[in-house]
């Protein structure tokens, strides 16, 4: 994984400096234990519990964006997604260093995954399963909208576009 610094959303930053808004693309991904638990990490730069996501890289799709950053925030290695909501709303947000961001962010579901957990990575402080009706009470409303998208998905529902 590149430092921030050489990442493409990195270098784009450096070149627009720290006020300018940027539109960025990336992904999130939901995985189940066999119990249906949901596995959430706690990032770093902010102690919130949260799903694995992240924004894409040069070259790369959305799907293999997701899949990168289960593993670089979990270690575990996705195998196959199935892509259930796109979040492009008009809300900015501000990342632990202050620059303003608009995301459009891929919500996928991991049909397979293997591998060990790694509740501590460069991005991470812990990583834990959590049964949806008991989430840590610093996730997010991002991740429980996604969980309830995912299970209105689940149900029948079309694809949330929103």
């Amino acid at each position: 994984m590149p430092a921030w610094e050489e990442s493409y959303l990195g270098q784009l930053r450096e070149s627009v400096g720290p006020e300018r808004v940027l539109l960025t693309v990336g992904a999130r991904a939901v995985l189940r234990d066999p119990e249906g638990k949901v596995l959430l990490i706690r990032r770093s730069d902010n102690g919130r519990w949260a799903l694995p996501a992240g924004t894409m890289e040069l070259r790369q799709t959305l799907r293999d964006c997701a899949i990168r950053e289960v593993v670089e925030e979990t270690g575990l290695t996705v195998h196959e997604v199935t892509p259930f909501a796109l979040y492009s709303g008009e809300g900015l947000t501000t990342s632990a260093y202050g620059h303003p961001y608009q995301h459009v962010t891929l919500a996928c579901r991991a049909d397979s995954w293997s591998g060990d957990l790694l509740r501590e990575t460069d991005e991470t402080i812990d990583a834990a399963f959590y049964p949806v009706d008991a989430l840590p009470e610093s996730a997010g409303p991002n991740t429980r909208r996604t969980l309830e998208d995912l299970a209105r998905f689940e149900s029948g529902a079309p694809f949330t576009l929103a």
